[in-house]
């Protein structure tokens, strides 16, 4: 018995959206797709009613990654979901729950207790954004209404991207990463509003607008421009490397397998997805409200926060460089802050792989439950397992060092959406043309969506 079940009772007070009871087709799964997108979109534009102008955004440098819009009321975006996930992860990781998501039953415990997570972490980080004066009311008669549009914002978050899940593709914490890091490299490459000093505040407008200064073209304006194309060409290359392992079919009944027909089975260099810098910039921002929780109350232990930025303490060597010049200013900061979340993206991506079912163990029962053996070798679960454990150990620690140093080196040249932001999108993009490409041809072809058993 799972020590989740005590939660039960509690989960059916807990609103929840139900699957489909039929199978979707391709047209069907798009139309709830773009229609969550465009609430998500109409949602980033509501403002939050009774913020002061003078209100700073505490979060800027990883905005791309909460999926919000500051000053609205999805500014905590997917802040308490990712946090949500983190707590879990951690608790499966120290043996401290103990589920087995390849089950069904403990898959929905971990499922419904996310969910009351998120909603208790969304309390938790509106009343710290309200309550420290990260966000400034125009009149403290309106820190309650604050804290209810940040509230009810999260909570949308959280059902939106449960409807994607369930109804369309992908999910909705990757489509709203997307579609934020999009707008942001859009109006950041594009945008011709002048500035109070008539410069021109997109890249391209900017740099055309210096062919016209005494000094001559700027250049270094095209920095943020040209890291953001290298960071796309790099992870999409990563994202088509794979490990492919020879496999052939034994007889399996029931299933139709031939006999020694070969093939390779693929595993994905860039193993455990961007899950691990998802999960390291959701803990970044946990440091940071902390730091002014703890500030609040007069023990700033993890720093000082003034106008929304870090200036001092763990909180200040924690938060993202996002200045290739700093290398020289403060290159204490970008050490400290390259260990930590190259770290911490090698430990979720570890963390990740076990419990999403990823690990050799599963797959190699997986594997030889479908009778795939390797040819050459005697068919046996063990023997899948050994083979497969000289690779997914390894595939996981590299492929968490390399999103995370793809990240890192993005956000410290100034990318457009943030680099960590980039990474995410692009490999979020590339994995939904996947399922969309597969949704398709299932879709024209029924035939082969039962000969694989889908």
């Amino acid at each position: 018995m799972s020590s989740l079940e005590i939660l039960e009772p509690l989960f059916r007070f807990i609103p929840e959206v139900k699957s489909p009871v039929h199978r979707e087709d391709f047209n069907e799964k798009l139309k709830w797709t773009a229609l969550i997108l465009v609430l998500y979109f109409i949602l980033t534009q509501i403002p939050l009613f009774g913020l002061s102008p003078n209100a700073v955004d505490q979060f800027a440098q990883l905005r791309a990654v909460m999926a919000g819009s500051f000053g609205s009321i999805l500014t905590l975006g997917i802040g308490p979901i990712v946090t949500a996930s983190i707590v879990l992860q951690l608790l499966i990781g120290a043996r401290l729950l103990k589920l087995d998501l390849s089950s069904h039953k403990d898959k929905s415990l971990y499922q419904a207790t996310q969910k009351v997570l998120s909603i208790v972490f969304t309390i938790f980080e509106a009343g710290v954004l309200v309550l420290t004066g990260s966000l400034i009311p125009i009149d403290n008669s309106y820190i309650g209404i604050l804290f209810l549009q940040l509230v009810i914002g999260a909570i949308l978050v959280i059902y939106l991207d449960e409807v994607v899940s369930k109804w369309g593709f992908g999910s909705g914490i990757g489509l709203f990463i997307a579609a934020g890091v999009c707008e942001a490299i859009m109006v950041g490459s594009f945008n011709f509003l002048p500035t109070a000093d008539g410069t021109l505040p997109g890249i391209i407008p900017g740099f055309i607008q210096s062919f016209w200064a005494s000094t001559g073209p700027d250049f270094s304006l095209l920095i943020p421009l040209i890291a953001t194309i290298i960071v796309f060409f790099v992870v999409v290359y990563g994202e088509s490397m794979r490990v492919e392992i020879p496999i052939s079919h034994g007889a399996v009944k029931g299933h139709g397998r031939i006999r020694g027909s070969v093939g390779k089975y693929p595993l994905k260099f860039i193993y455990a997805s961007n899950m691990p810098v998802i999960l390291t910039s959701a803990l970044l921002v946990n440091v940071s409200l902390m730091a002014s929780v703890f500030q609040k109350i007069g023990i700033p232990i993890l720093g000082e926060i003034e106008n929304g930025k870090a200036v001092s303490g763990i909180a200040y060597y924690l938060s993202t460089p996002n200045d290739i010049s700093m290398i020289v200013s403060d290159p204490l900061h970008v050490l400290i802050y390259a260990i930590f979340f190259l770290l911490c993206c090698i430990v979720f991506s570890y963390l990740w792989v076990e419990i999403s079912g990823l690990n050799a163990k599963k797959i190699s029962k997986q594997l030889y439950d479908s009778g795939i053996q390797i040819p050459g070798f005697r068919s046996s679960k063990r023997q899948l397992y050994k083979i497969l454990k000289k690779y997914i150990p390894a595939l996981t620690i590299i492929s968490g060092f390399f999103v995370g140093i793809i990240a890192f080196g993005a956000d410290l040249t100034g990318a457009l959406g943030g680099g960590t932001g980039v990474l995410l999108t692009v490999g979020i993009v590339h994995r939904l043309y996947e399922e969309l490409a597969e949704e398709q041809l299932m879709s024209m072809n029924p035939v082969l969506r039962k000969v694989l058993g889908d």
